[in-house]
């Protein structure tokens, strides 16, 4: 792994543990037994580094819902089956943007999640016209997140397979938000 890549490594357990604001550069140099000088070679500042490992997650979620966006052609089996992919593929970063999102919204970064988060919201504003539904959607697309953020807390790393955990978000979703009427076997 290059320095970079551990760096970028390092800095992501870091924040998702103590926390961006808690963390500098000079405790990730120090993990990565490197000088603070090579972090700032690496990355010009702290919110470099995290747009670095916070961008690539949100440029799949992106890719995910531009197609989507305007076209009235969401089926909801679809697009839950490529988000629950779409977090498992990203598992690190859920935590940091769950747990800290809200609280770094000032980091441009982080306001991006929080923009991507509301236009997901939109996708389905449309099909939940009622309180039951909005709130179905909010539990159930808050609940998933949630629970890879807590993933080591529920047992869930490590513990259990990868696809077993797939199946069962998969499933949860289904019950939640497809209609049984409009799922294709």
């Amino acid at each position: 792994m290059s320095l970079h890549d551990q760096l970028r490594a390092v800095a992501l357990a870091e924040f998702a543990t103590a926390g961006y604001a808690a963390t500098s550069l000079q405790r990730i140099a120090v993990l990565a037994g490197t000088s603070k000088a090579s972090v700032l070679y690496h990355f010009a500042s702290k919110e470099q580094l995290l747009a670095e490992i916070v961008s690539p997650a949100l440029d799949d979620l992106e890719q995910l819902i531009l197609p989507i966006e305007g076209t009235g052609g969401l089926r909801r089996a679809d697009f839950v089956e490529r988000f629950v992919d779409l977090l498992l593929l990203h598992s690190q970063v859920v935590p940091l943007v769950i747990n800290q999102g809200a609280t770094l919204d000032d980091v441009p970064v982080m306001h991006r999640a929080t923009e991507l988060m509301r236009r997901v919201a939109e996708l389905f504003r449309p099909a939940s016209g009622s309180t039951i539904e909005k709130l179905r959607f909010g539990v159930a697309f808050g609940g998933v997140a949630y629970t890879l953020a807590a993933a080591d807390r529920l047992g869930l790393n490590g513990e259990i397979p990868i696809d077993e955990v797939r199946s069962a978000l998969l499933e949860i979703l289904h019950d939640l938000l497809v209609p049984a009427d409009t799922r294709t076997a």
